[in-house]
């Protein structure tokens, strides 16, 4: 099993074709030929993820977020992103980042985020998705099950006892989603980020907006890909080990 199959194999779920045109998704850093024993999945690639790579004997990270986002035009240990850069090839690490293509995919992070949330008869358009609870509850009631089941703090920007069926969702910093909710006849909003203006504008339409945070809205789908991928290297009866990274979202060495 190789870098190259590894690809592939996440093609197949999400594929990298569908990712938007600003993304950049793919087959980042490394050696399509190298051969991989274990997998380590994180939501981004920072020094603690790599430390854990390195200790787990992983030849690979395959992430939700990507680095060079934005351009680059030098590649140094000078800026963030040229550190993480250089240590992994230094260290022999391949990424492969899923970001758009996996927020769309089928079973991806915002179906996931939809079946947390406890909806049924979901149905998606691009990175939203909408469905119903199986009964009416408060938006306090609601926030306290996302709490529980996303294992986050949630902000109530509506009534605690208002009482909400309907809900529309998009993970990350996905608030501007909301109009698809409005457009849907939605009681409540659930993203990662809602900004303050957006916040108001749902208030203004009669929408409860619920912000999770942007790692407990994504991270879970991120951990449905390692599943899937599991499931697929065991039909093929290979030995390559997949884990989950278990290092803090804002894991960094202390300052001296």
């Amino acid at each position: 099993m190789n870098v190259r199959t590894v690809y592939e194999l996440i093609n197949t779920v999400a594929p990298f074709d569908t990712q938007q045109e600003f993304d950049n998704s793919g087959l980042l850093v490394g050696y399509p030929a190298q051969e991989v024993s274990a997998i380590l999945f994180a939501l981004d690639v920072t020094q603690p993820v790599i430390d854990e790579a390195v200790a787990l004997g992983a030849e690979l990270i395959v992430t939700h977020h990507p680095l060079m986002f934005s351009a680059i035009h030098s590649l140094t240990d000078e800026t963030y992103e040229g550190r993480l850069i250089c240590r992994l090839v230094r260290e022999g690490i391949s990424l492969i980042s899923a970001h758009t293509n996996l927020d769309q995919a089928a079973g991806g992070i915002n179906d996931t985020l939809a079946a947390l949330s406890g909806l049924v008869e979901v149905t998606g358009d691009g990175f939203f998705r909408s469905g119903f609870l199986p009964a009416p509850m408060t938006v306090r009631d609601f926030a306290d099950l996302l709490e529980e089941n996303l294992e986050t703090t949630v902000r109530i920007m509506a009534p605690d006892d208002r009482i909400i069926r309907r809900v529309g969702l998009c993970s990350g910093s996905g608030g501007d989603e909301w109009i698809k909710a409005a457009e849907t006849g939605c009681d409540a909003f659930v993203s990662g980020e809602i900004k303050h203006h957006l916040a108001l504008a749902m208030a203004d339409a009669g929408i409860a907006a619920l912000e999770c945070g942007h790692f407990a809205t994504e991270e879970p789908g991120l951990a449905a890909l390692a599943e899937a991928l599991q499931n697929s290297l065991n039909h093929v009866e290979c030995n390559v080990r997949v884990f989950i990274s278990a290092v803090s979202a804002y894991s960094f060495p202390q300052q001296s």
